[in-house]
C-alpha cells in the first residue's frame, strides 16, 4: 500500500491531490483557488467510491493516511449548510448523504443513515445505526441497530456490530490512527472501541466490553497474566473485567478487559463464534 492507501505503486494523479490537499490544509486561502477547491472534492468522490481509504494495511501494519482527515476537515470548511427534506424528516447540515445504495448492492434499512464519504462493500447491511464520513466497512457485515461507526472507523469483511455498539471516530488531529475492527470479528451488544484501538482479525468482544488506547487488555488464559493495550489480539474472546486499585481514599476496581480464551482453529468462523460464547459463558 502507499500513501494514498489504493494499492502499490500509488498512481501519480494520487500523490497530485495529496499535495493540493496538504497546501490547502496548510493555508486555506488556497480554496479560493479553483485547482485545490477540487481536489478536496475529489478526494471526497474518491472515498464515496472506496478508492481511497483513511488507513491501510501496509505489509502487516495498518497505516492512517493523514491527507484523507485533511480532505474530510476542508469539505467541511468548503459546504455549505443545507436543508434535506425526506419524506417527513428534515435535515440540516453540510454533509449529504450516501447515495447509490441498489447499485452498490448495499442494503440501509430506515432510518439508517449512511454518510457521503463513508464506502460500503457489496454485501453489508446496515440496520437503523449511522455510519459517519470516511468510514470503511467491509462485504458482508452488519451494522445492527443502534449502532455507529465513526468518522475514518475501518471495519473488515464479515463482521457483526450488535445492537448500541460505539465504534468511534477521529479527524484530529490529522494522521491519528482510527479505531479498526478486522475481518470476521464479532462485537457484542453495548460495546465500545474508540481511541484507534485495533482488534485483530476474528476476535469476540463480548457485550458491554469498553475499550479504549489506556484499557488494560489482559490475557488470563496462561498461569501469569499478560496485558496489552490499543490492541486485541486475532481470535480472542474478551469480556469486561475490573482490577483492584489503591487510591488515598481506599482501594477500588478499575476497569479492564479480559481475554479468556480463543476462538477454535477447528470449526469456521460461524461455528466457532458459537462455541465462544458457549464455552466461555460470553454474553451478547
Amino acid at each position: 500500500m502507499t500513501r494514498a492507501g489504493v494499492g502499490s505503486p500509488a498512481p501519480m494523479e494520487h500523490e497530485r491531490l495529496i499535495g493540493l490537499i496538504d497546501a490547502a490544509f496548510a493555508d486555506r486561502t488556497l480554496l479560493l483557488h479553483g485547482e485545490h477547491r477540487a481536489a478536496v472534492l475529489e478526494v471526497l468522490e474518491l472515498l464515496d467510491k472506496g478508492r481511497v481509504r483513511a488507513a491501510s494495511n501496509e505489509g502487516g501494519a495498518w497505516q492512517a493516511h493523514a491527507f484523507v482527515s485533511r480532505a474530510i476537515l476542508l469539505y467541511f470548511a468548503i459546504s455549505e449548510l443545507t436543508v434535506m427534506e425526506l419524506g417527513p424528516f428534515e435535515f440540516h447540515d453540510k454533509i449529504p448523504l450516501k447515495r447509490g445504495l441498489a447499485a452498490a448492492k448495499v442494503r440501509v434499512v430506515p432510518p439508517g443513515t449512511v454518510r457521503y464519504g463513508a464506502y460500503l462493500e457489496p454485501g453489508t447491511v446496515v440496520m437503523p445505526g449511522y455510519v459517519n464520513i470516511g468510514a470503511w466497512v467491509g462485504a458482508g457485515t452488519m451494522v445492527d441497530t443502534w449502532a455507529t461507526v465513526g468518522s475514518c472507523a475501518q471495519i473488515g469483511r464479515e463482521c457483526h456490530l450488535s445492537g448500541g455498539v460505539g465504534i468511534g471516530g477521529v479527524l484530529e488531529p490529522p494522521g491519528a490512527r482510527p479505531v479498526i475492527i478486522e475481518d470476521g470479528c464479532f462485537v457484542g451488544s453495548r460495546a465500545i472501541v474508540v481511541e484507534g484501538v485495533l482488534v485483530e482479525r476474528e476476535c469476540v468482544l463480548g457485550a458491554g466490553v469498553v475499550l479504549t488506547s489506556s484499557t488494560p487488555i489482559i490475557d488470563v488464559t496462561g498461569a501469569t497474566p499478560v496485558e496489552h493495550r490499543g490492541r486485541v489480539p486475532a481470535r480472542s474472546v474478551v469480556i469486561p473485567g475490573s482490577r483492584p486499585k489503591q487510591f488515598p481514599a481506599g482501594e477500588f476496581g478499575t476497569p479492564c478487559a479480559l481475554i479468556i480464551g480463543q476462538r477454535s482453529a477447528s470449526t469456521d468462523r460461524k461455528v466457532s463464534l458459537n462455541a465462544a460464547l458457549r464455552d466461555h459463558g460470553v454474553s451478547v
